[in-house]
This record gives structure tokens, sequence and C-alpha cells, in this order.
């Protein structure tokens, strides 16, 4: 897969149906971070009562809208239109990643495909988007760990770089197997593996991995939290850089 940078081209497909019309800035603002947002398409039909409210939001944000009738009761003509848009777009050869912002599980198939075609994908939905759409992607971002511009802090935001995870966030039994496994495949021969490629295995074996589920900002948060279970070092890297080692404690 390509990896992202500055400089990456990523088209942006809003399911609107499915889509949070509140995170919809948010969502927005985190794809930034990771490339150069050429297109931004919304599909739904906007004649429907149920998208009234989204006018404001898709010219604020210069979203294109792309109206699809729904032709027959019970067939999500949207899917269809989006997934069309989706095929038409990847043949141009003009992006480096998608992001499929919806919790339909209709567009797993899409998202194998592009994946297929050494596209980077990207996935945004709520925490209900079953797991076969999420797991079809690259990277699937949870819009609970987004914060809309209302948001107000609470005592549950992530705590800073360094900090330990709380109780109530400590990893769950799918996340601890994987940094077992991580830290088996990466250590050295005094048993330290380092933090970064340990959590590029993660992230691939688990796409909506996201520290802030768990209350924290970084792997090494989640890793420090759990000093039952690790023991964490730094090491000098090149220049002002460190290296954070992480390895099983010895029972």
């Amino acid at each position: 897969m390509k990896d992202l940078d500055s400089h990456k081209k990523i088209a942006v497909l809003i399911d609107a149906d499915n889509a949070q019309l509140s995170k919809i800035g948010a969502i927005l603002s985190e794809l930034s971070a990771h490339g150069h947002i050429v297109i931004k398409r919304a599909y739904g039909d906007w004649s429907s009562e149920y998208l009234k409210n989204w006018k404001q939001t898709l010219n604020e944000l210069a979203i294109q809208p792309k109206q699809q009738f729904a032709y027959t009761t019970g067939k999500n003509a949207t899917d269809v239109s989006m997934i069309i848009d989706a095929m038409d777009l990847l043949y141009s050869d003009k992006f480096d990643a998608f992001a499929l912002v919806s919790s339909d599980s209709d567009f797993t198939s899409l998202a194998s495909r592009l994946r297929e075609s050494e596209i980077f994908v990207f996935g945004v939905g709520e925490k209900k988007t079953p797991v076969s759409f999420r797991n079809a992607c690259d990277d699937f971002i949870f819009t609970e760990n987004l914060e809309t511009e209302n948001s107000t802090p609470t005592p549950e935001k992530p705590p800073k770089s360094g900090t330990t995870v709380s109780p109530k966030t400590t990893p769950n039994h799918e996340l601890l197997p994987l940094l077992k496994k991580a830290w088996e495949l990466y250590q050295d021969d005094d048993g330290w593996a380092n933090v970064s490629p340990a959590g590029s295995m993660i992230k691939r074996s688990k796409p909506d991995f996201d520290p802030r589920t768990y209350g924290a900002s970084k792997l090494t948060d989640i890793i420090i939290g759990l000093k039952n279970i690790f023991e964490v070092k730094k090491s000098k890297g090149k220049g002002t850089t460190n290296i954070i080692l992480y390895r099983l404690k010895k029972r």
C-alpha cells in the first residue's frame, strides 16, 4: 500500500444517509492531516426531508452534493451511485487514497476493491459500523473519537503523552494479544521491541485501532498504562529523537 504524506491526493466520498452531519467538519479536518483533499462529494436524495439540514454544511465546507433519487422502497440507490462514482475516480488514476464516510457495511466490497488496486482506504463511521467494513479499510476512524467545535472538555478527554491510562480505558482482550504478538515479532536480543513498528503491525491487524478509543493520545501511553504487563524505556535515536521500547515483564 502507498504511504501517506502531505502531498497525497485524497477523494472523500460521503454517504449522507449513514453519516453524522455534526461530525463532517471534524472528519475533514482529521483527513486533512493525512494528505490533500482534492474531491469532497456527498451522496443522497437531497429532495428528501431527512437531509434538509445538510445544505448549510455542504456550502460552508465546499462539499459537492450528488443527487440520487430513491427509485424503489427498500433499495439504497445512494450506495450504488457512490460505488459507481468511486470506480470512475479510481480509473482516472489521479488519487492516492479514498475516504469512505459511512457506517454501512454495503461499502465493504468497495473498500476491498480499492485496496486491490493499491489505493489507501480510510473508513470513517460510528462504532456500530460492522467489523467487515472496518477490516476492509487500511485505517478506520471512529467518529466518536473526533471532537466537534461545540464539544466541551470532559474528564474522559485523552491525557497528554507520557501519562498513564486510567483503569476505565484499559485495552480490551482484542488489543492485548496484538501488543504481545508485536513484541514477539520485533524484540531484540535483550527482549526490547520498538513501539513504532509494533504500532504499524497493530494497525494492519486492526484497522480501527486508535489510541483515543482507550483515552490515550499515543500507543506508548497505552503500554505505559499496562505497567503490570510491560516495562518501557527510552533509547537515543538519530538527532534529538528518542526511540520508545517495551518488553513483556518476566513472571
